[in-house]
């Protein structure tokens, strides 16, 4: 059974949820690694320090982390507070805001960062590197192995684009003739010189190393803080790009509670913050560092099942894994549906249900919820269950038979059908559009004549990042397009809500202070700034007329 499975050693345990790609200690760790992922245990705790000034340095107190999958203390993580942050302080306001590198300064440390690149890409495609991150993201935020390999590889993929000149071509700007001889404009990206990032814990890996990444190929000085649950997997990161010949000074790493890195962040006064995470975090961020801020923050994403019907299955299994992959833990799930009658009528809430019922914990298919518990959750599925018309598709109960701790959430995937004129009453509108960061999604129906109100549900709500208009009809999806604002939109039959890859922009749209991650638009967006440089040499003309005015 699966709470036998849980009670078992860890490495045992393991072995049933790695994939047939090796056992866990088939092949090893590398040599940069001071953890592995098949031993971290009660009795062999990983332990993760900070990183200031080029050392990796421990705080004065230790917080002990619980495995997430049975409560087992497993990872020994910094509990640095206010009274150690002098020396972060201390290194970024070292930074000066031209950066490390920019077009006229140390440019040979954009090729440096190519080499970087290419060498961590090469790296990641070693068998025993590959497995250790999907392995070790398992352990701190788990989910399938399919979807934790999923993150490594897009991570890699990152690497592997911007090796060579990749990253000197970020930096490439643009000239215009001036209004004499001698005279020429000219644009280049600048960077902003001291920066802070800070990440959540549902994609331990591919958020910081993409939004690190590109703060560093930029010139920036970085100071990196990840939520603590994970940040295991950003320090072995950290320890990978060093021995990949990163300057050991380029990056430092906080790990400790979100009121110490505020307190840095008050006190070192970075020139810009790129944080990723929850809406109320985010806002009150923006105004403690006075809107020097780029935010990817909630994600409360739709998805329009158009007239025309076709490929069920396919649309079906989109919509299972939009909806409840990584357990719903993704900024870009799914987290309401709006089905056209056509599609009720070929059976897809069925379909959606029969998916759902597959997934299970002993495959990680399903797991813990890290910021909501299962009361909240349930609580908040029984709140709109009181809607008038509202029913339970399926779902809506706690897990059993595991040793999840209660901090965290453990629920079966859970579908609310709430009806689309009652979704709409003022009274009902703010929970229906409340995002649950787990594996739930709110349902409704609408036909032909009700798209108006569709899409005013659409413009009603508050954050814009991922979206899918799921058909082939090019006047419906042409319309729905027209009409909404989702900076990351999907459409045609293949439509998802998920997926952040590395070969296209993912980012909120209808916020000035909105981040992308992984491209270069979204790198030269987030990292730099325009500079323009007006070049004027002359000569001065000997009849120059030199008039006060």
């Amino acid at each position: 059974s699966v709470s036998r499975m849980m009670l078992q050693s860890v490495p045992c345990r393991l072995r049933a949820l790695w994939g047939p790609q090796s056992g866990p200690q088939a092949r090893g760790i590398a040599a940069w690694a001071t953890v592995d992922p098949a031993k971290l245990s009660g009795s062999q705790p990983g332990t993760v320090q900070n990183l200031v000034g080029g050392k990796w340095v421990d705080a004065k107190a230790q917080i002990t982390l619980p495995d997430p999958l049975n409560g087992e203390p497993f990872i020994l993580a910094p509990d640095t507070q206010p009274d150690e942050i002098q020396p972060f302080v201390h290194s970024l306001r070292g930074v000066p805001k031209h950066g490390l590198h920019n077009p006229y300064k140390n440019p040979e440390r954009y090729v440096l960062y190519g080499d970087v690149s290419f060498r961590v890409a090469e790296e990641m495609r070693k068998p025993k590197v590959f497995d250790f991150f999907t392995r070790l993201i398992q352990r701190v935020a788990p989910k399938s192995w399919d979807q934790a390999a999923g993150e490594v590889r897009v991570t890699r993929k990152f690497y592997e684009n911007f090796g060579g000149d990749q990253v000197r071509f970020l930096a490439r700007g643009f000239s215009n003739p001036g209004d004499h001889y001698g005279q020429m404009s000219t644009g280049v990206r600048w960077p902003y010189g001291p920066v802070a990032i800070i990440t959540p814990f549902n994609f331990p890996l591919e958020i910081p190393a993409l939004q690190l990444m590109g703060s560093l190929y930029m010139g920036n000085k970085t100071l990196l803080h990840v939520d603590r649950k994970v940040s295991i997997v950003a320090e072995q990161l950290l320890r990978l790009l060093h021995h990949c010949g990163m300057p050991k000074t380029d990056v430092d790493l906080l790990v400790g509670a979100g009121t110490t890195m505020g307190q840095v962040l008050e006190e070192a006064k970075p020139r810009s913050t790129l944080f990723t995470g929850s809406e109320r975090v985010a806002e009150r961020l923006a105004v403690q560092l006075k809107g020097k801020v780029f935010l990817e923050d909630a994600g409360f994403d739709w998805k329009v099942l158009g007239p025309d019907v076709m490929d069920v299955d396919y649309v079906a299994w989109q919509c299972d894994q939009d909806a409840y992959a990584c357990t719903g833990q993704k900024c870009s799930a799914q987290s309401i549906l709006f089905a056209h009658s056509n599609w009720t009528k070929a059976g897809l809430f069925e379909k959606l249900k029969a998916l759902a019922s597959t997934r299970k914990l002993s495959d990680l298919t399903v797991g813990p919820v890290l910021s909501w518990t299962t009361e909240a959750m349930l609580a908040h599925t029984n709140k709109l269950l009181a809607i008038p018309g509202a029913r339970l598709l399926f779902g809506g109960k706690a897990l059993t038979g595991h040793s999840i701790p209660k901090v965290y959430g453990a629920i079966e995937p859970t579908a609310v059908f709430v009806p689309l004129e009652q979704m709409l009453d003022p009274k009902h509108y703010k929970d229906c559009v409340t995002e649950v960061f787990g594996p739930f999604q709110v349902v409704t129906e609408y036909n032909t004549s009700q798209l108006p109100l569709v899409l005013h549900a659409l413009e009603s709500m508050s954050h814009h990042l991922t979206a899918a208009v799921v058909s082939n009809d090019i006047t419906f999806t042409q319309h729905v397009l027209a009409h909404t604002v989702n900076g990351t939109t999907y459409v045609g039959i293949r439509a998802r809500t998920t997926g952040a890859p590395q070969n296209h922009w993912f980012g909120p749209a209808g916020d000035p202070r909105g981040a992308g991650i992984g491209t270069p638009e979204a790198i030269r967006l987030v990292w730099s700034c325009h500079r323009e440089i007006i070049q004027d040499f002359g000569p001065v003309p000997a009849n120059v007329v030199m008039k006060t005015s």
